[in-house]
């Protein structure tokens, strides 16, 4: 499995070496694409892998990382907490977002 390094390093791996250019924000029922004025719901979206990051010292640092790409074509990362940091969003979609399926994980 490829090494991503920290978080930011990974992020912009992602982007240069794989095109997941866009940033997603995730909300209660769906995730958004600020940038674009756009959002997904659940079955607009797969996971394509994901990436854990742990802090040195803080649980409070620990992210988890979504490489995702869209329906329309968007490929792009979404950044969440895990653990106790986690978000609290539906059902629907956290179940999209479960990391006990098949994927791809570091």
């Amino acid at each position: 499995m490829k090494d991503y390094g920290t978080l930011s390093q990974a992020i912009n791996k992602l982007k240069l070496e794989e095109g997941y250019e866009y940033d997603f924000n995730l909300l209660d029922e769906k995730i958004e694409l600020k940038s674009q004025s756009e959002s997904y719901h659940a079955d607009d979206f797969e996971v394509d892998k994901v990436l854990r990051f742990e802090g040195m010292s803080n649980p409070d640092d620990n992210a988890i990382l979504y490489c995702i790409h869209t329906k329309d074509g968007k490929k792009g990362t979404l950044v969440d907490g895990y653990g106790i940091s986690g978000g609290q969003i539906a059902k629907e979609l956290m179940d999209k977002l479960d990391l006990k399926s098949s994927r791809e994980t570091k």
